[in-house]
């Protein structure tokens, strides 16, 4: 009698290239993570999760993708829709604007002419976009935020407590920030209450495999594609794509927008999500951060599998 050998299944390209990029950059030890949040400085360094789920709902990761953190900025990207949702584009736009900015992402600046934050991917913008989120009083704001993401994650999340509490006593940049623009008229005076909706906001308890499905709802034209639920009208993707291909990724974007070419938003709790339209979201997690507050591990894993496969938005493939 034969016995035949036993074979490993075939392994998806896909997660055969996640594997690859892992295993390349899992020993990088640059960066550290994220001090000025009591409550980030002690995340373990080593920990490092990449998700890719596609328009078709597929879903592959590696490492710590099951990981949670908090979402922090990039949680900016879908109140800014909710805002589009809420007021429209051109309201917005009168309160926000979408100019990129070389400076800190925590900069106290306003625009000279305009007196509105520069684009809604900075704090004081961001602070501004969840000022316009609309409810009667602090829960049902914070109940249409939450269902909000849910829209996008496909399940239910939750706001880490003891990071929301590290926010809120050392906020005192956002809140000068917050005073500054209310003096200035682009956010009323629920001051306290939009605050602690942004802090809150930062505090949403994610994984990679929520932020790749994040991203592929963005992909799929604000669909999610393994619920099917319409997260945010199509019409407002593109505005959201937008301001994250030009200010994602803090004062490191006009060079990621060179070498990587996608619509990305990090946070400093280390994750990174990317979207390739049309085809998938990416989501990484790896706390050591550079010194403009991106993920190490994240930054070199995309520019990688940009550069692998093509996915620069500009990329024209040689002609014979």
């Amino acid at each position: 009698m034969t016995i035949e050998p036993i074979t490993a299944p075939d392994v998806h390209p896909i997660q055969e290239v996640l594997n690859q990029v892992h295993e390349k950059y899992r020993s990088l030890n640059l960066g550290t993570p994220a001090t000025y949040i009591p409550e980030l400085a002690k995340t373990d360094p080593k920990l490092f999760g990449i998700c890719i789920v596609t328009v078709d709902g597929e879903q592959f990761s590696v490492g710590d993708a099951e990981q949670l953190f908090t979402i922090q900025s990039i949680s900016k990207v879908f109140v800014h829709g909710l805002a589009l949702e809420d007021h429209g584009r051109e309201q917005v736009l009168s309160k926000v604007g979408v100019e990129p900015t070389g400076d800190a992402f925590n900069a106290i600046v306003l625009d000279e002419q305009s007196k509105r934050p520069y684009n809604p991917m900075v704090n004081a913008g961001a602070i501004a976009t969840t000022s316009l989120i609309k409810g009667q009083g602090a829960s049902e704001r914070l109940n249409r935020m939450l269902a909000m993401f849910e829209r996008y994650i496909g399940h239910e999340s939750y706001i880490d407590m003891p990071t929301f509490m590290s926010e809120r006593t050392t906020g005192f940049r956002n809140r000068a920030m917050a005073y500054l623009m209310r003096n200035f008229g682009m956010i009323d005076d629920r001051i306290d209450e939009s605050l602690d909706l942004y802090f809150q906001q930062c505090s949403l308890m994610v994984n990679c495999c929520d932020l790749a499905t994040m991203a592929a709802t963005l992909a799929n034209q604000g669909k999610n594609p393994r619920t099917g639920v319409q997260a945010v009208p199509s019409r407002y993707v593109r505005d959201m794509l937008s301001v994250m291909y030009m200010c994602g990724m803090y004062n490191y974007s006009g060079e990621w927008a060179y070498r990587v070419g996608l619509p990305a938003k990090s946070g400093v709790s280390g994750g990174l999500m990317v979207v390739v339209p049309g085809r998938l979201g990416l989501g990484i997690f790896s706390p050591p951060l550079d010194e403009r507050g991106n993920s190490v591990r994240g930054v070199k894993v995309c520019e990688d599998l940009s550069e692998q496969f093509g996915l620069h938005l500009f990329e024209c493939e040689e002609r014979s």
